[in-house]
């Protein structure tokens, strides 16, 4: 697209975003649409698409602690936003500023709007502050070794993704390592005969045993960009009753969260590189297991990523964002609902929050990407640190419960 009518679809989307959305939605919800839209179109990849969100709601949670007046709180919300989604996209700075600037222009010209702008560029500049260090780290050459068998034997040449990540700092982890799994099954034990010959069966691209609806639930988890999840937390958003200091904290540790699982996810994976089931299908008659059956020509439904098998990159995700909504709405009935492009916009919907989780890991069987043990094993590890990020935000909530807010 011209980057002229990108701008200006841009800031038509903020208009209507800004002057359209029911009376119960607010500047966090409005601007985390706005914000993952930015995100998918900068075509970042999950990883840093994960750690630019979490930079993005964490600087706006802490803007909107720093108000004291709705007015404030909303032009906090659209500083915050705007200042940390130009230093992290700086190639669209032009569409950001116009959605700002429409964003601004509902708020009008106040004190109030002034010095929650003023809050919302300071919060930004201290949370990107905070993440500068890691630069150095993400900056760093991709230093992968690629296996060779015997010299001058031709290897696949790509690169694996994500391999700095473990050397990341995490939101709430005390280390990258802290929630490490334990090795996946032996390649001789029944769980791995088991479960190769499941996602033999039901995640091939041909001849699969899958159901319409188990490939339509595989083609709409293809996509992992933020947005996906965000839309599920928006459910929980919108929900009559809730406030925009409520939805602030909601989106930063879910998005605290999300990041934290996608630094653990990568630090395992790293540690054990367990082979995909595509390599270990075409070699099951190496694996020593007297149960698998070897195909030659097996193929995923979906195409692989370039990185280990174990964990699963998705089932934690799924398994952290739930654990944060659970903590949020207890036993309260929530219909949660997202939209994916992998699915030609289709739209899915859940009436527990376990069911979401769910289907979000066993998406991935169906795609032919990870094993049921391995999909077990990940929603653990998302459950707790979606678990600890809760318990981290609560924590500073009690600590910050007598201080009082600027004049903002």
């Amino acid at each position: 697209m011209n980057p002229l009518n990108r701008i200006t679809l841009m800031a038509a989307m903020a208009a209507a975003t800004f002057a359209g959305q029911p009376a119960h939605a607010d500047a966090v919800t409005d601007w985390s649409h706005l914000a993952g839209g930015f995100i998918a179109e900068a075509r970042l990849g999950t990883p840093p698409a994960m750690r630019a969100v979490a930079i993005v709601q964490t600087a706006v949670h802490e803007a909107v602690q720093q108000t004291a007046s709705e007015a404030a709180a909303q032009a906090a919300v659209a500083a915050a936003n705007r200042a940390t989604l130009v230093a992290l996209l700086p190639a669209q700075q032009a569409a950001i500023d116009a959605a700002y600037q429409t964003a601004l222009a509902t708020l009008g010209d106040t004190p109030a709007t002034a010095a929650g702008a003023a809050a919302g560029e300071r919060a930004a500049a201290q949370v990107l502050a905070a993440r500068a260090h890691e630069a150095q780290v993400l900056a760093a050459p991709d230093a992968t070794r690629p296996h060779v068998g015997t010299p001058g034997r031709y290897v696949p040449t790509a690169m694996p993704a994500a391999t700095a990540w473990p050397q990341r700092t995490p939101w709430v982890m005390a280390s990258a390592s802290q929630f490490r799994p334990a090795a996946p099954p032996l390649l001789t034990s029944d769980a791995f005969a088991r479960d190769l010959e499941e996602i033999k069966a039901f995640g091939g691209r041909n001849g699969s045993r899958r159901s319409p609806e188990q490939t339509e639930i595989a083609r709409f988890w293809d996509y992992s960009l933020p947005p996906i999840y965000h839309g599920v937390v928006r459910s929980v958003a919108l929900q009559p009753g809730r406030d925009l200091a409520a939805n602030a904290r909601l989106f930063a540790t879910a998005a605290q969260a999300m990041d934290d699982a996608l630094i653990a996810v990568f630090d395992a994976k790293y540690h054990y590189n367990f082979w995909r089931p595509v390599t270990a299908i075409r070699n099951a008659d190496l694996d020593g297991n007297d149960a698998t059956t070897r195909d030659a020509a097996w193929l995923p439904l979906l195409d692989v990523p370039m990185h280990p098998e174990y964990p699963s990159g998705h089932s934690i995700l799924a398994a952290a964002v739930g654990a944060v909504l659970r903590a949020e709405v207890g036993t309260t009935p929530v219909q949660l609902s997202t939209t994916s492009p992998t699915a030609k916009g289709a739209t899915r919907r859940w009436s527990r929050i376990d069911d979401f989780v769910h289907e979000v890991a066993m998406a991935r069987v169906y795609g032919g990407l990870h094993y049921r043990f391995t999909n077990e094993v990940s929603l653990g590890m998302g459950r707790a640190i979606g678990e600890l990020a809760v318990a981290r935000q609560r924590a500073a909530q009690a600590a910050q419960a007598g201080r009082t807010p600027g004049p903002a």
